[in-house]
């Protein structure tokens, strides 16, 4: 099988993203990437993103196995070109997201089972 491309980062969302940020800075040895107050990124000693947190308004925290309250986070794929690997990713069953607008640099789409994922070129990392 043909590689799609390679895990980039595991997006997380949250009421506070800098606040939850020093929480896994300590927790996993990472760095500060990139902090904008809504999106914070962490990264490993190599200086490769690991983990980054989303700001998200009406945040409601997830509870272990209650589907009312289900995990909110997605996985970024970092991709060589868009358009190839979307053809592949349709393919496996991935959906892309109705509102998608196609931008340069992402795209969202859903797992076969409803989950979010984007894929992204480093223009839009």
């Amino acid at each position: 099988m043909r590689v799609i491309g390679r895990l980039y980062t595991v997006v997380i969302d949250c009421p506070d993203p800098g606040r939850l940020a020093d929480f896994y800075e300590k927790l996993l040895s990472l760095s500060r990437q990139e902090d904008t107050g809504d999106f914070v990124v962490l990264q490993n000693a190599e200086g490769t993103p690991v983990v980054a947190f989303q700001r998200v308004d009406d945040f409601r925290a997830p509870r272990w196995t209650e589907p009312a309250h289900p995990q909110q986070m997605h996985i970024d794929v970092m991709v060589a070109d868009l358009d190839v690997a979307e053809e592949q990713v349709l393919a496996l069953g991935a959906t892309l997201l109705d509102g998608s607008d196609k931008p340069i640099g992402y795209r969202v789409y859903e797992d076969p089972v409803g989950h979010p994922f984007c894929l992204i070129t480093p223009e839009g990392a």
